[in-house]
């Protein structure tokens, strides 16, 4: 399945995200041979013990929700936070990034799913983050992008009207704050089972487990 969904994303250049949360070192380290570096985690406590352990040319990515207390722990070599929801905790990753000299790339998770479950920012709350003096000071973040989950549903035309969603939020965001920017570049949507419409909707990077590792334990 690994080689089949790779083969499927190559033509639109989307960067195939394995989302490994509760699986085995061994489990990862079967996908890591086949080429796989990029890997994507929700717990805090879960991606630093696997980080200790695992070879250290594979990316990181904190895909979960963050609190602001955990940031420290993942400061020193995480690749990417998808989840970011608030000034308070970007605040939180440039001052721990800053405390171990890097600079650590976010992206801004919205809420375009229309369960409670979610988080996430809408653009208002968005507007109101990319224009607060504060932001501005941040000198250890870079802001890349956007990320969004879709309405669990088999209503496919929802889905992908959320993922459209997404997509606008982005352009919108790319041509008042970013326009000169080349690294604001990422949509991270899609899972196991929307994937192909979150591609076909303009996705940059897609967050898959289930259909890499099976069902989680």
């Amino acid at each position: 399945m690994y080689t089949q969904i790779k083969q499927e994303l190559a033509p639109s250049g989307v960067r195939l995200i394995a989302v490994s949360k509760t699986k085995t070192n061994d489990q990862i380290m079967v996908l890591y041979n086949q080429g796989q570096r990029d890997f994507g985690e929700n717990r805090v406590q879960e991606v630093v013990e696997k980080h200790d352990t695992l070879p250290k040319d594979i990316h990181w990515h904190l895909i979960g929700h963050l609190q602001t207390n955990k940031v420290k722990y993942i400061a020193p070599f995480i690749s990417m936070v998808h989840s970011v929801d608030s000034l308070k905790l970007l605040a939180e990753i440039d001052k721990q990034a800053a405390r171990n000299d890097r600079t650590i790339d976010c992206l801004l998770q919205f809420k375009i799913a229309l369960e409670d479950t979610k988080y996430g920012l809408d653009l208002d709350t968005a507007h109101q983050l990319l224009t607060d003096p504060s932001f501005a000071a941040l000198r250890h973040v870079r802001i890349c992008g956007v990320m969004g989950m879709a309405t669990f549903t088999e209503d496919t035309a929802q889905v992908k009207s959320e993922f459209e969603q997404l997509t606008r939020i982005f352009n919108t965001l790319k041509e008042t704050y970013f326009a000169s920017s080349s690294y604001f570049t990422e949509r991270s949507m899609g899972m196991s089972d929307d994937y192909p419409l979150a591609v076909e909707a303009g996705s940059t990077m897609v967050r898959i487990g289930t259909l890499l590792f099976g069902s989680r334990s």
